[in-house]
């Protein structure tokens, strides 16, 4: 794509910001109509003609005049009518203005409530595109305007902040939108999406306060029974009254801060004063309304601050970040600071424009990443991972017999020769089938894991620093931390720790058959084939006592260990080989039983295991740096 359009439509206000591909700076807020935030309003004329903004508030010549649409979009079908005929008199209004070319390679990113379903969404993308607008897609407002932050060199909010909780609160003129963003990515909060409670509310206040203090109240109240479009424009008058308040309450404290409205509906005009001051200030915040069940707008937004904290069942916000004109009011990130005491509270310079402009880096962040990971599945499409695994595999190999063999021997072999001592296992002989499935077993079991995780972990960071060697440049070219790429910074020393999905990314259960070929030979030398090597090379290690001693004069050394394996020796016999003669045999053939596993390896694990743990660890490898590759989707470009 060469431009990216971001519109940000509200249901008071909206505003459409512009960013070309080769910019290096800030999207552009594009001027519809004069205006770079323009009334949401349409008007349909006798002959036809579809205008918007302002001019459609109070046009004499209009037959049809809707505003605050979008506020019913969930509620009202006809809403839908409306926002498209909206909708098209903006992209009119931009193909008149030359800010918007047919044919040129463009797109709209256009936002919505964080708390939309895909339904909604996808409902809301199909108005535009009957509208007649170039490929667009839907973004959540919340998003857009953390886009917006991260992008900022104002507020400089680098990529670590994305690792962080961050809770966005889009305070607009109907709703006020709350966002739990972790890790870049939304996570659904019960409050998540509209709260019906926005600066609109503080407007309708203001311009009662001001209605009260006229000499002409009841002749303007008659007015905006009458006309919609007249009460609809005055209302927005106090709203940017009371922005431009708020923006420096301390230079109004000593100077007036009133504008005149001429209200030209008659014969004559009407004026109306707007004006604001500490003491009605402090009315639009603290005033009950009947519409927020007799609450003012301060009890409504700190009862939905705290309803956004009790809900996030993950760590507490470490960032607020506020969007909307209303979040100019220096009590707002008060109550923030109040409810979430531990976080940092910030918004931009111009928060009204926010969500456009962060609505268009989405645009040029989304082919960046397109980018981004068509590179990466180039990657995962060569043989450079495997070829790495398969490099380092020898290494892996070795490190489990360094690591299981001495567990196995204490955890398994030590027990199973008790289980002989005391007659639960009858006979010698026996002891391979049971010293088997008892390996076997501890080979699935919680230490066993945990012994593996630690030896996997370790490999994996060593088969990491060679495939930086790749990730890097990847990286370098888009622009993204090369840390985003890198598994070691996944790894924690004691464990798998994949940040972006969970510890079983790679599931030591599934590999743990690599230990099948370990363990055929690790039963071969603890049992040598006959169920006494694990306390003897032969026969005079298990020799104890003047019975054994004639056993063997008397049949020879071959005959008598036959019969001892297949004999049910008495107890009292079998505990004439005191615990220590076992306790040091496995002291003994521990460092036998490694290097005869390290010297029979290559003979005995076959080609078709090999190439399955290859392929396994790779697998697992690419899915892992997919799933991270994810994690850049907001700080990308």
């Amino acid at each position: 794509m060469d431009k990216y359009y971001g519109f940000d439509l509200g249901d008071a206000e909206s505003a459409v910001s512009l960013l070309k591909k080769e910019d290096k700076g800030e999207p552009e807020v594009l001027e519809l109509n004069e205006q770079k935030s323009f009334i949401t309003a349409y008007a349909l004329l006798r002959d036809g003609t579809l205008i918007i903004g302002e001019n459609a508030c109070y046009e004499p010549d209009a037959v049809q005049r809707k505003l605050r649409f979008k506020s019913r979009y969930l509620t009202d079908t006809e809403s839908s009518k409306d926002i498209k005929s909206f909708a098209a008199g903006v992209l009119g209004e931009m193909y008149l203005s030359g800010s918007l070319i047919k044919g040129e390679d463009s797109c709209f990113y256009i936002g919505c409530p964080a708390g939309w379903n895909r339904n909604a969404r996808e409902n809301y993308r199909e108005i535009f595109e009957k509208a007649g607008y170039p490929p667009t897609k839907i973004i959540s407002e919340s998003r857009a305007a953390l886009v917006s932050a991260c992008q900022s060199k104002h507020l400089q909010v680098g990529y670590d902040i994305l690792s962080r909780p961050v809770l966005v609160v889009d305070i607009g003129s109907s709703t006020t939108d709350f966002a739990y963003i972790m890790g870049g990515k939304e996570v659904e909060l019960q409050t998540g999406g509209e709260v019906f409670l926005g600066g609109g509310i503080m407007d309708e206040i203001l311009l009662d306060e001001s209605l009260k203090a006229s000499a002409d109240e009841k002749k303007i109240r008659k007015i905006f029974a009458e006309s919609e479009a007249w009460r609809t424009y005055c209302e927005f008058a106090a709203r940017r009254l009371k922005e431009k308040y708020f923006t420096d309450e301390e230079y109004w404290k000593n100077n007036d801060c009133v504008q005149n409205v001429s209200i030209r509906y008659g014969f004559l005009p009407t004026r109306l004063t707007l004006r604001m001051n500490e003491t009605i200030a402090a009315r639009l915040l603290e005033r009950k309304m009947e519409k927020l069940d007799n609450r003012s707008f301060k009890e409504v937004f700190i009862d939905s601050l705290i309803q956004a904290r009790d809900n996030i069942e993950e760590k507490q916000p470490e960032l607020i970040f506020m969007t909307g004109g209303v979040s100019r009011l220096p009590a707002i990130k008060t109550w923030c600071q109040e409810v979430f005491t531990d976080a940092v509270v910030i918004s931009g310079s111009e928060p009204e424009f926010s969500v456009s402009k962060g609505l268009a880096y989405c645009g040029r962040i989304d082919d960046q990443l397109r980018e981004f990971k068509e590179d990466i599945e180039n990657l995962k499409a060569s043989t450079t991972v495997e070829k790495i695994v398969e490099r380092h595999l020898d290494e892996l190999y070795h490190s489990t017999v360094e690591t299981m063999t001495s567990p196995i021997l204490t955890n398994v072999a030590a027990p199973v020769v008790d289980k002989w001592r005391d007659g639960t296992i009858e006979k010698l002989s026996d002891i391979d089938g049971v010293l088997q499935n008892d390996i076997d077993a501890y080979l699935h079991s919680d230490d066993a894991r945990r012994l593996l995780t630690k030896v996997i972990s370790s490999w994996l960071k060593e088969v990491s620093y060679e495939l930086e060697e790749y990730t890097m440049p990847i990286c370098i070219k888009h622009n993204v931390p090369y840390s985003a790429l890198n598994l070691t910074s996944y790894l924690s020393a004691g464990d798998i720790n994949i940040k972006v999905e969970t510890k079983n990314l790679f599931a030591v259960e599934e590999i743990t058959w690599m230990i099948d070929t370990i363990v055929s030979l690790l039963i071969g030398f603890l049992c040598g084939g006959s169920g006494i090597a694990l306390i003897a090379n032969g026969l005079p290690g298990i020799v104890a006592g003047a019975v054994l001693s004639l056993l063997v004069l008397a049949l020879g050394k071959d005959k008598m260990q036959e019969v001892i394996l297949n004999s049910n020796i008495p107890s009292p016999a079998r505990k004439l080989l005191p615990k220590s003669v076992f306790t040091s045999r496995m002291d003994k053939i521990t460092k036998e039983v490694k290097d005869n596993l390290y010297k029979n390896l290559e003979g005995e694990k076959n080609e078709e295991i090999s190439e399955r743990l290859v392929k396994e660890i790779s697998e697992q490898i690419e899915s892992c740096l997919t799933r991270m590759a994810e994690v850049v989707e907001i700080p990308i470009g």
